[in-house]
């Protein structure tokens, strides 16, 4: 599936912003199937953003925590001075129910930055890279 035929305007530019959660705040109960450590996660997150540079894509990770609050905090700092045409927010934020006013908050603040952002959602840190590309393919 892709965006190829969607009326929406494409990205602002080919920067990303991909977010997930801070690895401290989370717990095993956290982790997406098919991962049983922390530190296997964290491997994994550092080899598709590996992965997404050597394809060419510029941009930034942000790890957030699970306060909405300090969530909000983090995401207007990364945005200070910088334009990202997507915003990537991992399965980890929006697949757990507990987490839904994180996922909320992050995704009005995201909106509130930078209003003709394009939103992109994985749901397993190994499908990341496709999930930027539904987008990112119609700049």
């Amino acid at each position: 599936m892709s965006h190829k035929n969607s009326q929406v305007k494409p990205p602002i530019n080919q920067r990303v912003l991909a977010l997930g959660i801070a690895p401290a705040a989370l717990s095993a109960d956290d982790f997406p199937p098919g991962v049983a450590t922390l530190e296997e996660l964290v491997a994994m997150r550092k080899r598709n953003w590996a992965a997404i540079q050597a394809a060419g894509v510029d941009g930034e990770e942000g790890y957030v925590s699970l306060d909405p609050d300090e969530a909000e905090a983090e995401l207007r700092r990364l945005f200070d001075g910088d334009a990202f045409g997507v915003a990537l927010i991992g399965g980890g934020i929006k697949n757990v129910p507990e987490y839904t006013v994180l996922f909320e908050r992050i995704v009005n603040v995201l909106i509130d930055l930078q209003p003709n952002i394009r939103l992109s959602f994985s749901s397993h840190p190994t499908n990341v890279p496709e999930a930027l590309q539904r987008w990112l393919k119609r700049s």
